[in-house]
């Protein structure tokens, strides 16, 4: 949002309810430290009403109020705001790919490091470890699971999910390229599927804003797919510029199908390696 020429210019930009949003974003920065200034408005907007339904909330100058005074609801807040959507084997053909043209690439390192940036409930990360598994690499590498949100970080830890959506997962897997029966991977017990605990051994779970904090390592692979697609430029480019920075000579970055590294600074930095799927190397 942009605010020109004082008051007057304000009151003529933006509606009552974007200042309403305005305030509450700015508000829960200052009051939590949580950052979704420059976040894409528009999904910013629809995230907002939704939690406002669920709440039973009119508007959000009430949610404001209520945000402010009360962590618990600010609790529910970031998990309304931050994107949670996620799958075992998401997008198949990216781990397709990953197997055929970065797996070989891995091999040639004694020890790697990939930081999966924005994970979520963590389905996407065990997928790694499954197809690292597989590979015969798993043992040679540590991987960094962040998310900014700690409630969605202890449901990843766990590494339980509903077997229902194990079934479903079952289909993406093989479609990924899977070498064994899925079913091996998990414990059914009752409604849910248990992970083995084998595939959390080299995972590192631990919190981390792409908004706010900094680089904390070197990688040899970055992951943030489907992440980006709800920042807006400025906070896409501050992003882009922290996976530089965190990326080893050649490293690889791997984006959502709807991201890019276009308009960015750092897009003569990088080379494309499997172009439909978004993965792209550092050239040094």
């Amino acid at each position: 949002m942009v605010f020109t020429n004082g008051p007057r210019g304000l009151a003529n930009l933006l509606k009552p309810e974007d200042v309403d949003v305005h305030l509450l974003i700015e508000g829960l920065y200052q009051r939590y430290g949580y950052d979704f200034r420059n976040y894409a408005p528009a999904s910013l907007k629809r995230r907002l009403h939704s939690f406002l339904k669920a709440e039973g909330m009119a508007t959000i100058a009430l949610l404001q109020a209520r945000v402010l005074s009360d962590p618990t609801c600010a609790q529910r807040l970031l998990l309304g705001l931050t994107v949670t959507t996620t799958a075992m084997f998401r997008d198949p053909s990216f781990y397709l790919a990953f197997r055929q043209q970065v797996v070989p690439l891995l091999r040639t390192y004694p020890f790697f490091c990939i930081w999966h940036a924005g994970c979520s409930t963590g389905q996407e990360v065990y997928s790694m470890a499954i197809l690292l598994q597989e590979e015969g690499l798993y043992h040679r590498c540590r991987i960094y699971a962040t998310d900014a949100n700690d409630r969605v970080l202890q449901t990843a830890q766990q590494g339980i999910y509903s077997y229902r959506q194990m079934q479903d997962y079952t289909q993406l897997y093989m479609r990924a390229g899977g070498q064994q029966t899925f079913s091996e991977y998990y414990t059914a017990s009752y409604n849910n599927a248990i992970l083995r605990p084998s595939l959390r051994e080299r995972v590192v779970f631990g919190e981390h804003n792409l908004v706010t904090d900094g680089s904390f390592n070197e990688f040899n692979v970055i992951i943030c797919r489907n992440v980006l697609i709800y920042f807006n430029q400025t906070l896409q480019n501050q992003v882009h510029e922290l996976f530089y920075n965190s990326l080893c000579k050649f490293g690889i970055l791997a984006l959502g199908k709807q991201e890019t590294i276009r308009f960015t600074k750092y897009e003569a930095a990088y080379e494309d390696l499997v172009k439909a799927e978004k993965l792209f190397r550092r050239r040094g």
